[in-house]
């Protein structure tokens, strides 16, 4: 059995990803979902569902024009932050 935060309602988590079928990415964002302010912090938890889901939509989606930045705008700052996705597997 695994943990409780798991295993609320009749069927363990890992149980009802096997039985849909859902490949690693699609697994893990239910299991983020599902345990979200069961343990540790709910944030966290609906941030890391959302990375393996944008991680998801970036496999299935056909090649996107490039955003690179255009030269000369090189040095101005970037806002987006990337995620650490060794925080992700605890």
């Amino acid at each position: 059995m695994g943990p409780s935060y798991y295993r609320r309602g009749t069927i363990e988590v890992w149980d009802f990803i096997r039985d849909q079928d859902l490949n690693y990415h699609l697994g893990n964002a239910i299991k983020y979902v599902c345990r979200a302010g069961h343990k540790d912090s709910k944030v966290d938890d609906l941030k890391k569902a959302i990375h393996y889901l944008t991680n998801e939509l970036e496999h299935v989606t056909p090649e996107q024009p490039s955003h690179r930045v255009p030269s000369g705008l090189q040095h101005q700052q970037q806002f987006e932050v990337p995620l650490d996705a060794a925080e992700f597997d605890r």
